[in-house]
């Protein structure tokens, strides 16, 4: 099919790219000149695992080309940024009114129009009258990041929010069926539902996950005032098939262009609607993914002792996740820009995150050498979950900074998956989520992560063969 994706952020580049080898005809389109030029030559402008094979693939295959302005099509995917407005809660939704504008000049009457960027429910029905008589789909994305290919190629469900009308819903759909062919085909779930409950879907998804983790954060504190250990309750939880172990994990809050912005977008929509007492729990997910940072600054100011300024810190991680070069709203360097706000010279080190560091961050200071930044430092703090973290050896590292003081916000080097923790604790004890019992193996959590680690590896190479 003739596809045209529409915005070529995140979002639409690895759609674009994923289409495209799916084995449609796909023109990725950005008002931005130089996004397209750097994607016309392979460059996503961004880490993504996979993404950089697929989409060399791709534009090599000819099926996949960037452009600035959109072309004629069978299907428009609109792709585009629903960032939280300056002044407010709400999302700003500015940018799926210009990308249907946009269309408009060239799309035929029989084209279809899919939506994919996170409105607020109430958004796709306003847009009807706008198309001009053309289908609109709301089909939300559910990507996470570092794992964006293999949930585009497999993804968990399909949902489509289609029409009213039965002839218009039932041309609507048979067309997006055919861009999803291999996916239907494999099984993948298919889900159909109005444009509100489509909406919802993804704006309930992202609260829910939210919820989880600023609960698992909350347990972490009492762990850390009782003398539990959030790991192992964290174990037990999941293992209540009413729970499951996903997103149990504690830490040092969520962070993103999605999570926060998405629940204080349910809470805007909400308090339009009237029915704000019914969200209200959500402002307290926000306010304790807040404390969660709070938490670790005032852990590190304390432990710098009375005068932080001039003493040097090290933040392991940048990145608001592992696998991602992705800084928006990140906790990590919220944390190391607070501290330096506090006279601490804090350095920080990231796989993949140090350009976003220097063009958001001038004032901090980065290291890519992971050991010279842990030279000298008087407090590391680890606060973003990179594999390359966990393999830190102990005493090596011991031996490079001046005091053996480390704040783990994740608990990645408590334990591996022996019966012994690897670090000593007197190093680890000011770490999220309380007591660490020794001589007890790694329990499902980290074996999980790793699976999941190693899974989209092979829905990429697997990409790559077709």
């Amino acid at each position: 099919m003739k596809i045209n994706v529409i915005g070529c952020g995140y979002l639409g580049t690895v759609h674009a790219a994923c289409l495209a080898t799916l084995g449609h005809e796909v023109m990725g389109v950005d008002t931005d000149v130089a996004k397209v030029e750097r994607l016309s030559h392979g460059d996503p402008g961004f880490f993504e695992p996979g993404l950089p094979e697929l989409l060399a693939q791709a534009l090599g295959s000819g099926r996949l080309s960037f452009a600035t302005e959109p072309t004629p099509a069978e299907v428009y995917f609109l792709t585009v940024g629903t960032p939280q407005v300056t002044d407010g809660l709400a999302a700003d939704v500015s940018f799926v009114h210009a990308a249907i504008d946009s269309i408009l000049p060239v799309a035929s009457l029989d084209a279809v129009v899919v939506g994919k960027s996170t409105v607020p429910v109430g958004t796709a029905a306003g847009l009807v009258d706008k198309l001009g008589g053309r289908a609109l789909v709301w089909s939300p994305e559910f990507l996470r990041e570092g794992f964006a290919v293999a949930d585009t190629l497999h993804p968990d469900r399909l949902v489509y929010g289609l029409p009213d009308d039965p002839a218009t819903a039932c041309r609507a759909q048979n067309a997006l069926d055919q861009v999803y062919e291999s996916m239907l085909a494999a099984d993948v779930p298919r889900l159909t539902m109005n444009y509100a409950t489509a909406e919802l879907v993804k704006m309930a998804a992202n609260s829910f996950l939210a919820t989880k983790i600023s609960f698992m954060n909350t347990m972490a504190e009492l762990c850390e005032c009782t003398g539990g250990d959030v790991t192992l309750l964290a174990e037990a939880l999941g293992l209540d098939a009413r729970i499951g172990p996903l997103f149990l994990r504690a830490g040092i809050g969520f962070g993103g262009g999605c999570l926060p912005k998405d629940i204080r977008a349910v809470i805007a929509r909400a308090t339009e609607l009237g029915v704000d007492d019914t969200v209200s729990f959500l402002h307290h997910v926000d306010a304790i993914n807040q404390h969660s940072r709070d938490r670790v600054v005032d852990r590190a100011l304390q432990l710098l002792g009375d005068e932080p300024e001039g003493k040097k810190v090290t933040v392991l991680g940048a990145s608001f996740k592992p696998n991602s070069d992705d800084i928006r709203d990140s906790p990590a360097l919220e944390v190391a820009d607070r501290l330096h706000d506090q006279g601490a010279e804090v350095t920080v080190t990231d796989p993949q995150a140090l350009f976003g560091v220097h063009r958001s961050f001038p004032h901090l200071h980065t290291e890519s050498d992971i050991t010279a930044a842990l030279t000298g430092a008087e407090l590391v703090l680890l606060l973003t979950e990179w594999q390359e973290f966990s393999h830190l050896d102990p005493q090596a590292t011991i031996d490079l900074v001046e005091r053996p003081q480390l704040i783990d916000g994740h608990r990645l080097l408590l334990r591996r998956n022996q019966p012994t923790p690897l670090w000593p604790p007197q190093v680890c004890s000011n770490s999220i989520g309380g007591h660490v019992q020794p001589n007890l193996p790694l329990g499902f959590r980290r074996v999980l992560e790793m699976q999941r680690t190693d899974e989209p590896q092979m829905y990429i190479d697997n990409a790559l063969r077709l």
